[in-house]
Parts: structure tokens; sequence; C-alpha cells
């Protein structure tokens, strides 16, 4: 099979980086993140804008790295100017995070519809993130999308609906069921380690290893779903820890835990999951 495992982590997340709570330049960012062994990293136009984009991107270029452009649009129209950029910037897809809301399901199919149709027209492909404040906001009108447009397809970052569904341990077969189809409709994923209360759980601590082992579940199950509806082509996984107030602080404001060595845990942890799924193939 000629398929492959890439690794991205997100400018965002690196923004700053750590607990230190230094703001690297973005030369030393892309080194840092080239050296440690990533294939790329996404340029999130919601914490940054499309002048932050363009200033990076021949950097990451610089040091090998692919840039995937997440958007976040407003109106319909909006979209379009960001896959002209990300088709010109060799991104692999556009991570969408639509910000036009219908409150029916029935009035979100036709803005879903009008922009696969405009990717397609632009010839860059397109990726729904499941995320909190968009389209996607609430996992069970994701599943009505998902069912009434076989076409569309899903970025997994499920830690968005743990939150959303403030799911209980453990987690009934329905519940599992609703993931898997989630899981079954996604060409690439996220890294992040959610509980019910809480979008971003530090991995080391022991009252947190409960849902640290639901996500590993999680991320091995799309991988192999990924890998069973695929013969070629490439599986980007996105090792995406957000800086606060994402991330928990202290009581003087200082992180909890260091970001970029979690990040680098949850790789690992990917790459020897891919490893495993593969070489049984």
């Amino acid at each position: 099979m000629a398929v492959s495992l890439k690794t991205y982590t997100s400018l965002w997340a690196m923004q700053p980086h750590d607990q230190t709570g230094d703001i690297l330049s973005y030369d030393a960012v892309c080194a840092k993140v080239a050296e440690a062994g990533y294939d790329g990293m996404a340029i999130d136009l919601g914490a940054g804008d499309v002048a932050q984009a363009r200033e990076v991107a021949p950097i990451m270029a610089k040091y090998g790295l692919t840039p995937l452009i997440v958007a976040f649009p407003k109106t319909i129209a909006s979209l379009e100017d960001t896959l002209i950029m990300a088709k010109d910037f060799g991104a692999p897809f556009v991570d969408v995070i639509g910000q036009v809301m219908p409150l029916s399901v029935d009035g979100m199919i036709p803005v879903i519809r009008t922009w696969m149709d405009m990717a397609d027209r632009i010839g860059m492909p397109i990726q729904f993130e499941t995320h909190r404040n968009c389209i996607t906001n609430d996992l069970f009108s994701t599943l009505c999308l998902i069912d009434a447009i076989p076409e569309m397809r899903l970025c997994a970052d499920l830690s968005h609906f743990v939150v959303d569904r403030e799911f209980k341990l453990p987690m009934s077969r329905d519940e599992m069921n609703m993931i898997s189809r989630i899981l079954e409709r996604s060409d690439s994923f996220q890294g992040r380690v959610a509980s019910r209360q809480q979008i971003q759980l530090q991995l080391d601590f022991p009252q947190h290893q409960k849902w640290v082992d639901l996500f590993k579940v999680w991320w091995r199950e799309g991988l192999t779903s990924w890998l069973d509806r695929n013969d070629d082509g490439e599986c980007l996984f996105l090792c995406e820890l957000g800086p606060p107030e994402y991330a928990m602080t202290d009581h003087n404001g200082v992180e909890m835990s260091n970001r970029w060595e979690e990040a680098l845990i949850i790789k690992g942890w990917i790459e020897d999951m891919w490893g495993e799924l593969t070489a049984s193939r």
C-alpha cells in the first residue's frame, strides 16, 4: 500500500509553545517544528489572519513544512479567497470551521453543499472540522448532516464533542457508536484529550488517565478506519494543544504542563499506532 502518515502541529499552538510564555519568531518556530520531525503546520485564520499566513508560508517552505489552512468563514462567499490562497500554498486541504450557522439541519445543508461545490470548482479539497461554535457545533446535528450529505468529509477533533455532549464514563454503546460514525467519515484527525468539563487535559495527571485511554482508543479506531478506506494517500494527524485559555493555568496564570512536550508524546503514540496497523496489512 502506498499510504503514509503525516504529522502536523499548529502555528497557534506555538505562540507560545510552552509554559514559559516565550513567543518565538516565525523562523524559530519553523526550525523547531521541522527539527522535531513534523511534516507540516496548520495556519489558523481564526487565531491569525491572511497577512500572517502569507508571512509565515515562505518560512515554512524554507524548512520543508507543508501548510494546512484552517478557515473560519463568516459568510458563504468568503471561503473562496481562502481556498484560492490554500491552493497557491500547496495545502493538502482546507479545514473548514464554518461560522455560517443556521439553526436547523435543513438550513445547514445548502451551506455545506455550496462550500463543497466551491471547493470542487477551485480544485481545493475541504474537510469540515468537528468543532464548537460553528456549523458542526453539535454531535447530533453533525450526524444528521453526514447522513444528508454523503460526500461530506470530516476532520475529527473529538475533544469538542466530548465537551459538547458532556459524556460520562463509561460511555454507552450507543454513544460510542455515534463517535464511530464520525470517525468513519473523517479523512484527518486532531490530537487533544478532553473530558466532559475541560477541552484540554494534561496528559500525565493521574486523574486524567481514563480520558487519555479513551482518546487513544478513538485515535486507533480512526486510523484503522482510514486505512480500511484508502489504498493510497496521506493520513494527516494534527497535534493541536492550544495555549491559554485552552491550556489550564494556575493562580499565577502559568500553564500547568509543557504543551510542546505533550504534543510530541501524542505524536509518538500516533506514529506507534500507525506502525502497528500498517505492519499487519
